[in-house]
């Protein structure tokens, strides 16, 4: 029989432990990674048992009477285990689910899905269960993703933009320099969009001394001048390009179009996909036609990131 139980603080050492041994987990769901913005949310995530042992487990926040499968990452929902795991183990589980959530007074569930892309085994038994319970997807966001054994050549203006980066000296490399590069990516959600940045530096300065060999920054100088970057989030299998920015000059000189040549010819060519990110806003109804275009230049073709929910 299935239980689920309250993750507490004291269970973080099993928690993180099945995260890294977990076929669809990354890095963003170890508790060094949740809890740095812990004190925005009312932590509910769920741990599954089966005669003792634990076999799932549920990165998620509560809001009222709705338990959110965590609002502060950008995917995660049931984290599974690779062997003696199949989909009549999610059904129990997802029936154990809602017998304990009506316990404590939660009436529906918001579910991101993990991209497939993600997963270092199939792992989309949580799919079925959420049909099998009558879920209905409220939200869908396009991620531009390029398969790295396979990438398409750039459009004819982005690769005549690598060659304008070349004839100007432009060259790459990973960087520590995080201040220099959140003032340029500051300055451009600023001036361009009227946001700010999800993290601050403070923030992201900190998640990159917990996963230095997760979190990376690459930027393109000339000589010793940044003109642009981009943080990378990688997991087993994905370079996920979490911000990218650019100052006038580094737009000006093909910055971005050089850095992403490099990055998948040469820096991540031994994963699977380098992920370009959502180019969506308002859940997925809008669409970005520009940003999409401008990843579409670069290779990126379209990976689903569905929300679902389902009413107890």
């Amino acid at each position: 029989m299935v239980e689920i139980k309250l993750y507490t603080p004291e269970l973080s050492q099993d928690w993180n432990h099945f995260v890294d041994e977990s076929k669809n987990a990354t890095f963003l769901h170890r508790r060094e990674y949740m809890d740095y913005h812990s004190h925005r949310f009312e932590d509910c995530s769920l741990i599954a048992h089966d005669n003792g042992k634990i076999v799932a487990l549920l990165p998620a926040n509560r809001v009222g009477d709705t338990l959110y499968s965590h609002q502060g990452l950008t995917y995660g929902g049931w984290l599974t285990q690779l062997k003696h795991f199949n989909a009549v183990n999610m059904l129990e589980i997802f029936d154990a689910m809602k017998e304990y959530c009506l316990s404590i007074g939660i009436k529906h569930l918001i579910y991101k899905a993990i991209p497939h892309i993600y997963h270092k085994y199939p792992a989309e038994e949580d799919l079925y269960a959420i049909f099998r319970h009558g879920g209905n997807i409220i939200e869908t966001n396009i991620s531009s993703s390029i398969p790295l054994d396979q990438p398409l050549d750039f459009n004819y203006t982005y690769r005549k933009m690598v060659k304008t980066a070349i004839a100007n000296n432009l060259s790459v490399a990973e960087s520590q320099d995080y201040t220099q590069y959140w003032n340029i990516l500051t300055e451009l959600l600023g001036t361009k969009y009227d946001t700010t940045p999800v993290h601050s530096l403070d923030e992201i300065s900190m998640l990159h001394d917990r996963f230095p060999h997760n979190i990376k920054l690459y930027t393109v100088n000339k000589y010793d001048e940044m003109l642009a970057g981009v943080l990378i989030y990688c997991t087993p299998l994905v370079a996920h390009a979490q911000y990218i920015a650019s100052n006038e000059e580094g737009k000006n000189k093909g910055a971005l179009a050089l850095l992403f040549n490099h990055l998948i010819k040469h820096e991540f060519k031994g994963l699977k996909y380098l992920d370009l990110g959502t180019s969506n806003e308002n859940k997925g109804l809008y669409l970005n036609e520009g940003l999409i275009l401008q990843k579409s230049h670069l290779g990126g073709r379209a990976i689903v990131h569905n929300t679902y929910k389902i009413s107890f």
